[in-house]
Formats: structure tokens, sequence, C-alpha cells
């Protein structure tokens, strides 16, 4: 804390904040407590987000800002693990919904604080039902074991649910087209008989295709 970076971590360009208050241990958690559930959130200017059909990194390459939407993100918790005063370092653990920026969470947190924040690691432990407790170390990885450790893409997506298409709607999928929506709340499965084709979501009245797996 008591510096900013353009983007948001430490690989950015650092500035400063020397007149920034460092907050208190009690004032940080408190703070949290404001940075939990649905929240509006800006997504950096050095992230692969689309503006204008261009990535948003592209622009801030050239040293341009483009006006950006916030866009709705779910922080289920943020927890202060540890607080170094002195050092003005923090770790939090954040257990968050897809497109949340930790960075951008981090340091919104420490503007609401009167003061900047960088983010200067960040570890993901879990995605979805996937978590390091289940992962290999990298000195078990030769060939043999590599193979057994590969998790197939159904394997993946298990936890979603799932619908049936015809063999005639499979050309469709495979090809990422838009589908009359299946009525199904999130991101689900789309299979054909034993084969799993893509993940697709509903929107309104139609199925859009996140990721297509199969080819038409």
């Amino acid at each position: 804390m008591g510096a900013v970076s353009d983007t948001l971590d430490a690989e950015g360009s650092i500035t400063p904040l020397p007149d920034a208050q460092i907050p208190t241990e009690d004032e940080l958690r408190a703070a949290t407590r404001s940075f939990t559930g649905d929240l509006l959130q800006v997504p950096p200017m050095a992230s692969a987000v689309k503006v204008g059909g261009e990535r948003l990194y592209k622009a801030h390459r050239r040293g341009e800002k483009v006006e950006r939407e916030a866009r709705l993100v779910t922080v289920h918790a943020l927890d202060l693990l540890s607080y170094d005063e002195g050092q003005a370092t923090a770790t939090f653990h954040i257990r968050c919904g897809s497109g949340t920026y930790a960075r951008s969470l981090i340091s919104d947190l420490a503007t609401s604080l009167g003061t900047g924040a960088y983010l200067t690691a960040l570890r993901r432990t879990e995605v979805g039902h996937l978590s390091v407790e289940g992962a290999p170390v990298p000195e078990t990885l030769a060939p043999d074991p590599l193979h057994n450790r590969i998790i197939h893409s159904r394997d993946v997506v298990g936890h979603l649910s799932g619908v049936e298409v015809s063999a005639e709607e499979r050309f469709a999928v495979c090809n990422g087209q838009k589908m009359a929506a299946f009525g199904v709340d999130g991101h689900y499965r789309v299979e054909c008989g034993d084969e799993f084709l893509a993940v697709y979501r509903d929107d309104g009245e139609i199925s859009r295709a996140e990721v297509v797996l199969c080819a038409g």
C-alpha cells in the first residue's frame, strides 16, 4: 500500500504516494466487508477485455486510455490473512466468480481507504472443483505418469449441467452457431450421445457458444 501501478500489479510503472495514509489493520479488515457480494468493477487497462473490438492491453501499450464500462462481478469472500503495517503489505484470500480481477479489487479496496495499492503476487488455488491439493509436483511428471494425469475435458466441466442435441443439431454446435435457449441457468455442457461438443450459455431466447471442442 502507499503506491499505485499503471497495470495495478508489480510489473507496471510504480508511483509512490508519499502523502498517502496507511490504514491500520482494524481499518483494513473493516473495509473488506464492503467488497464482498455483487460489485461493479472496471476492468484494468492492462487486460484482455475487448472494447471496440480491440484488447485493452494493446491500447495500454500505446499509452492510451480507453473508456471502460463497469462490469458486475461476484466476490464471495475477501479475507485478510496477514498485515504488516510497517511495510504496508497485506496478504488476502479471495474467493470470487469468473471475470473478477483481483488486482482491481485490491486497488479499489485501497482507494476506499484513501490510499493506493498494487498487487505483488497472485496464486490461484482452485478453479471450479479442481484445486492445488490434487496437483502433482513437477518432479513426478515423467512421460507415463504425466499421461495418467491428463484431465479429460468432460471431467473438467463435470459439475456443469448437460443438454443433449440431435445429430442434425451437432453441425450447428460444432460451428459455434446460436441455438434456441435450452432453459438452463449459467454455463452448461452440450453433448451428442457420448460426445462432449461444447459449453454454451443462454442469452435471452437464444444460446451462445462459450467454448467449442468439436469440428463441424
